[in-house]
């Protein structure tokens, strides 16, 4: 598996570029701006699909230019999807910005699988942060560690803030635990801003994870 980061977009927003390393399509997870960039790194290679963790503004800035270049569709959380495309409840007025997501070709619930060549992701919906707010949890077919892109659900040594609109502490504290929580150990996690890091050891060192 092949994981490229990039760091996109006013508030440093972590673009993620995963592909199966054997030839496969990529997904691009939260294109936060300057699609340049990411076609940089894409280096000809194809897009499988353009998701997006959540709808705040800073995660999606690039969209609409990826998906003029790359024909790729957009995938967001069905519960985030209309918040996606309002600057105003996606954030952005607040801090000055007009940004906004088209309309997306795939809404996404809990449990659906995106493909991307040889990888196939899982979507895990972690509502706090937002309503919905989502991470995809991927095996690696090379036999390495599990892979989880955590949008701004988890990030290392915290978590999300949940007192923008829509946002719910006590949502984001259940989806740690029932969903982040149990993962192997071992799993990489991708945040959506900041350093990665893994579950054991969130467990150990987040107190926002549960103990036992």
């Amino acid at each position: 598996m092949r994981v490229d980061r990039i760091v996109l977009g006013p508030l440093e927003a972590n673009c993620w570029v995963v592909s199966d390393d054997a030839g496969g399509p990529a997904l691009v997870i939260d294109p936060a701006g300057d699609a340049e960039r990411v076609l940089e790194v894409l280096d000809g290679r194809s897009v499988a699909a353009i998701v997006l963790t959540h709808g705040h503004f800073d995660h999606l800035g690039g969209v609409e230019a990826l998906i003029a270049a790359t024909g790729a569709a957009l995938m967001v959380h069905e519960l985030d999807a209309v918040d996606s495309m309002s600057s105003q409840k996606n954030l952005a007025t607040m801090l000055g910005y007009h940004c906004v997501a088209p309309v997306a070709d795939r809404l996404l619930c809990e449990g659906d699988s995106i493909a991307a060549g040889e990888l196939l992701f899982t979507v895990l919906h972690t509502p706090g942060h937002t309503p919905g707010g989502i991470c995809l949890f991927a095996e690696d077919p090379a036999g390495g560690a599990p892979q989880l892109f955590s949008g701004d659900t988890l990030f290392a040594g915290s978590v999300g803030r949940s007192d923008f609109g829509g946002g719910d502490g006590r949502a984001l504290s259940h989806s740690i635990a029932a969903k982040l929580a149990p993962l192997p150990g071992e799993t990489v996690v991708h945040p959506g801003h900041g350093p990665n890091t893994t579950i054991s050891r969130e467990r150990q060192l987040n107190q926002f994870f549960p103990r036992a």
